[in-house]
């Protein structure tokens, strides 16, 4: 980057930084205006970007001692995390036949998983709800288990997908006169390489089904089952909004994806960048 910039004139530095400037201040602005909040008995009094003139931590007070959010966490990651590995598992083998293999259907398939990109979820409600209920998983964990599972498909896929189709097709003819199959090929050969742009997608996932609110709302509703951004729904009722403790709970709940983000924001960066295969 920096190589990049330094053949740029003053004025092309400037536009670049300012750019960055301004894009870091529109994302962290939402952040920072959600954080100060919470810490103001009334958000609604003295609302906006503003230090709180009555400061109070009743709201995360709350949050971990009335509504126990420990276990929203704990049923959240238990659901999240598994459904994440099924969905990378699948994806991945698919991506791998369909990036370094020829067949007939090839670019059927290759159509049909991208067009899930295309189909909200309120287009599937009502065969995924009955679904779920033929099968006998509705409020349960399996329930959402089943649908995140099938869901992010396409942008998992196109990230897996892309980075098996850099790798070298000589790396696959090495395994193949050493006696290679295509199983064993694809574990021990492909997949480590390939590890950047998986954990890419699986990170990606793991973010969007931890924020996940529509389907949690609709397929669980025994309370000791509910996931995290369920707990958003406890601070409302029909006549009044808890503010202090909702600002509360969303800065509780947004913490471990930013986290996850920053630990593993070099996996990022490798599969953007298209991952060098040494060797």
């Amino acid at each position: 980057m920096d190589a990049k910039l330094s053949g740029l004139s003053r004025t092309g530095k400037l536009i670049i930084y300012g750019y960055m400037a301004i894009t870091c201040l529109i994302s962290v602005f939402p952040i920072l205006w959600i954080f100060l909040s919470s810490l103001k008995a009334d958000p609604m009094k003295n609302p906006g970007i503003s230090l709180p003139t009555d400061l109070s931590f009743e709201g995360y007070i709350k949050v971990f001692t009335e509504l126990h959010v420990l276990d929203y966490f704990w049923n959240s990651f238990k659901v999240v995390s598994i459904s994440v590995l099924i969905s990378i598992i699948m994806i991945s083998m698919s991506s791998y036949v369909i990036a370094r293999m020829e067949f007939r259907g090839k670019k059927l398939i290759t159509a049909m998983l991208y067009s899930t990109l295309f189909i909200p979820a309120t287009a599937m409600t009502f065969p995924v709800y009955r679904l779920v209920n033929v099968l006998g998983i509705y409020n349960t964990p399996a329930a959402l288990i089943f649908v995140y599972s099938c869901s992010g498909i396409a942008m998992s896929f196109f990230i897996i997908k892309n980075y098996f189709a850099i790798i070298p097709k000589e790396l696959e003819e090495a395994a193949e006169i050493d006696g290679a199959t295509y199983a064993q090929t694809f574990w021990k050969v492909m997949l480590p390489i390939a590890r950047p742009g998986i954990l890419t997608a699986a990170i990606l996932a793991f973010i969007n089904n931890w924020n996940e609110y529509y389907w949690a709302s609709m397929l669980i509703i025994n309370k000791d089952e509910l996931t995290v951004p369920a707990l958003l729904g406890q601070f409302t009722t029909s006549f009044n909004t808890n503010y202090n403790g909702l600002f509360s709970a969303i800065v509780v709940i947004i913490l471990p994806p930013i986290l996850l983000f920053a630990f593993a924001s070099k996996y990022f960066i490798e599969a953007l960048g298209g991952g060098a295969v040494k060797g």
